[in-house]
């Protein structure tokens, strides 16, 4: 994997798991937006589904692409911003695992690194266009599967997704140690009532949202 590129970790995992459960079919149409390592394209490759892998680092699109061709897995790699790469295209099962930390410099946007993680104050910089916009990209009887933290607001994930018209849960929740990006602005996390004073975890979750038949 190239320096830089978000390595898999608990929320990739969790989403995995997600994944093998939905179990989609061979030849099913895969859509992996923000693919980082491509680990959860790669993992709907081996499944036998038909899979296109997004990411708008140049550098998680070669760690896709040489990824892939380690193992010899079909996976189409466009490197945009989202849904810009596959505009006009749909899908069966759309992944998504976003940046989503709350930021206290929002107002710089993130930099650098940080572009793998941070998403705003309130972590939701990225997730509000995934809501607002995979709906529309879903095939009749498709599934969008999301993971992202419980401090950026799940349920203004469900109410999004629920009115663009598709059934939304959370399928999926798994409490985690705070990590070293979340340990170092736990101070504002707390001032903002979004970490309880003596909380050092932090629950990750996973959303399904279906679009009806």
């Amino acid at each position: 994997m190239l320096p830089g590129v978000y390595a898999p970790q608990d929320d990739t995992e969790l989403l995995a798991e997600a994944l093998r459960e939905v179990a989609p079919p061979p030849g099913a149409r895969v859509l992996d937006v923000g693919t980082g390592s491509g680990a959860l394209a790669l993992e709907a490759a081996r499944l036998g589904a038909e899979v296109t892998a997004v990411d708008v680092s140049r550098r998680a699109v070669w760690t896709v692409r040489l990824n892939a061709w380690l193992r010899r897995l079909p996976v189409r790699i466009r490197r945009g911003n989202l849904f810009a790469p596959v505009r006009g295209r749909t899908y069966d099962l759309i992944l998504a695992n976003p940046p989503y930390v709350p930021a206290p410099d929002a107002g710089r946007g993130p930099r650098g690194r940080s572009l793998a993680w941070d998403a705003g104050r309130d972590g939701r910089l990225l997730l509000d266009p995934i809501c607002r916009d995979a709906p529309a990209l879903l095939n009749p009887g498709g599934t969008l599967l999301v993971v992202h933290s419980a401090l950026s607001g799940p349920d203004r994930t469900l109410e999004l997704l629920r009115a663009a018209g598709l059934k939304a849960a959370v399928i999926r929740r798994r409490w985690i140690p705070l990590g070293p990006v979340l340990r170092s602005r736990a101070d504002w996390l707390r001032r903002r009532g979004l970490l309880a004073p003596a909380e050092d975890r932090e629950e990750l979750v996973v959303i399904r949202a279906e679009r009806p038949c």
